[in-house]
């Protein structure tokens, strides 16, 4: 059976760190690596922002836990599931996505780790350098093939390692610079695309 590796924020929930700039109004949350390509630049910028505005890891989880999956999220990946090992491959972190995750009903996850101190987040360690492409890398080397589905500038090197690549609801900025990746702008859409031969 083949592998459909899956970003998770923007793809199956919301975007987390911007619910934590809606409910803290610090703006500069709000910012993807839609905005800053480079994941670790913009994981330093919101600590950075974190530290300034003394918002703790507890506040963090808080504004998680109060998170749905995006409507038909739960519905398609329980399709996927019937056709496809899924394997959720994010930047996001273990300490903010379990209340997702249960919401999911527990799909694999690979993504990072916080470094915590007293609640207060100080860092991060990320799983691997490029960990998105050697996920895909390394369920190649097993023999099976990929596909994968993500929506920024971060999973393009996920698409690329694929066997398949598609965008999920991708902003224009992206899909400009990496025209070559089909486009589903809805989950029939999306299945479609991954049982196109």
């Amino acid at each position: 059976m083949d592998v459909l590796c899956l970003d998770l924020e923007g793809v199956l929930v919301p975007e987390v760190w911007q619910a934590v700039a809606g409910a803290t109004q610090v703006e500069g949350l709000m910012k993807t690596t839609r905005d800053i390509p480079v994941y670790e630049d913009l994981m330093n910028y919101r600590l950075k922002l974190l530290e300034e505005h003394d918002i703790t890891l507890s506040d963090v989880q808080a504004q998680i836990a109060k998170l749905q999956p995006l409507p038909g999220a739960f519905e398609f990946l329980q399709w996927a599931r019937l056709h496809y090992q899924v394997a959720i491959i994010s930047d996001t972190f273990y300490e903010f996505a379990a209340p997702l995750m249960a919401q999911l009903q527990q799909p694999f996850l690979l993504c990072h780790k916080l470094v915590v101190e007293q609640d207060r987040i100080v860092g991060f360690k990320l799983r691997q350098t490029d960990p998105k492409r050697c996920s895909v890398r390394a369920f190649k080397s097993l023999d099976l093939r990929v596909l994968a589905a993500g929506d920024s500038f971060n999973d393009v090197s996920m698409l690329e390692e694929a066997d398949r690549g598609i965008f999920f609801q991708a902003p224009d900025n992206v899909r400009e610079i990496y025209p070559q990746y089909p486009l589903a702008n809805s989950y029939e859409a999306l299945k479609t695309l991954l049982t196109a031969q």
